[in-house]
């Protein structure tokens, strides 16, 4: 069943990641190689500046890239916290010396638990989505921060 349940996560992170990509991202990528493109037709100016041309054509895809990235990193700690929780909860009401039926129990007790949490989290998905587009079609994506 856990099994499960972390398919239907990764199906719906991967259609995101596409859904991203093909309404944002790729157009972004497309910009900045036309962009680096033209940096590299500028015949007069030195290596150094035609780098830094094309450094700068890499940033706002960098940036987009980097946020959908840490968006998705922080969804995937919520979504493994809450797991993490059910675990300890479960191990906690195992005691020193359980009994099978105890581990049965717990074992059953911890699926449906995680099952509540990627049900939890899959429904966060949407608004997470719609948050996302907001911020990309912005064309100016926050900064990553290292938490």
């Amino acid at each position: 069943m856990v099994e499960a349940q972390k398919y239907r996560i990764e199906q719906e992170m991967t259609n995101l990641v596409n859904e991203l990509d093909r309404s944002y991202l790729r157009k972004m990528q497309g910009d900045m190689h036309r962009c680096a493109s033209k940096c590299c037709d500028d015949t007069q100016s030195s290596l150094e500046r035609v780098h830094g041309c094309i450094e700068n054509c890499t940033t706002p895809l960098n940036h987009a890239n980097n946020y959908v990235q840490n968006e998705i990193n922080h969804f995937q700690n919520r979504l493994q916290r809450c797991v993490m929780d059910c675990n300890d909860t479960a191990r906690d009401r195992l005691g020193p010396d359980p009994s099978q039926e105890t581990i049965d129990k717990c074992t059953i007790d911890f699926e449906k638990c995680a099952v509540k949490c990627v049900d939890k989290h899959m429904s966060l998905i949407p608004g997470m989505m719609k948050t996302m587009k907001k911020v990309l079609a912005s064309g100016k994506p926050p900064p990553t921060t290292n938490e």
